[in-house]
């Protein structure tokens, strides 16, 4: 039975990492995968999933005007997909969120998004808010902050590795800019 899995965490607990392996555990056991990535984050360059110890793998790209259940039906149309995976899950909109679960139910292929759950100010994405209230299974990938208990939070740190409490709620970025931290140390990197 497919259904729509949504793994979260914060910055670098290594979602893309899980997401490259179980994509390879598809592959290796000769099944087809459709890969999606955030079209604006090209950090590992253009159509790309990669992770910080070094692997990587193509990807398709998603971006706000696109309509993911047409392409998943395109997709699944050209060539039979045991799994469709979506990295940087955050940045679906509602809407998507909506057209995966579509997908899900009438296309019956099983989805995995992973993506952040919150951002530097503690509030929820909105792809993240959609897919908690969706998915039909969620599953944290756990990481530490620096006094050893798990991150759940995440801070933004100026060039002097000030906390920012304010600002877009999308920037690019990786281990230069954020930080993974218990909610404690959050609430006092962000109050002070």
């Amino acid at each position: 039975m497919a259904k729509l899995y949504f793994h979260y965490s914060t910055m670098n607990a290594g979602k893309s990492t899980v997401l490259l392996q179980a994509a390879h555990n598809y592959i290796e056991n000769d099944m087809q995968v459709y890969l999606l990535t955030a079209r604006f984050d090209n950090r590992a360059g253009d159509g790309r999933i990669a992770s910080r110890i070094g692997i990587g793998k193509e990807a398709d790209t998603f971006d706000v005007a696109d309509n993911l259940f047409a392409k998943i039906e395109k997709r699944l149309r050209d060539s039979p997909c045991a799994c469709i995976f979506v990295d940087e899950a955050q940045f679906l909109t509602e809407e998507h969120v909506w057209q995966l679960a579509r997908a899900v139910d009438d296309l019956k292929v099983p989805i995995m998004c992973y993506g952040l759950r919150v951002d530097f100010r503690g509030k929820l994405f909105p792809g993240s808010a959609a897919l908690l209230a969706l998915s039909d299974e969620m599953r944290e990938v756990r990481t530490i902050c620096h006094c050893g208990k798990k991150a759940t939070m995440v801070i933004r740190q100026d060039e002097k590795g000030r906390a920012l409490t304010s600002g877009e709620q999308v920037q690019i970025g990786g281990n230069e800019v954020y930080v993974s931290l218990c909610r404690r140390h959050w609430r006092e990197a962000t109050e002070g």
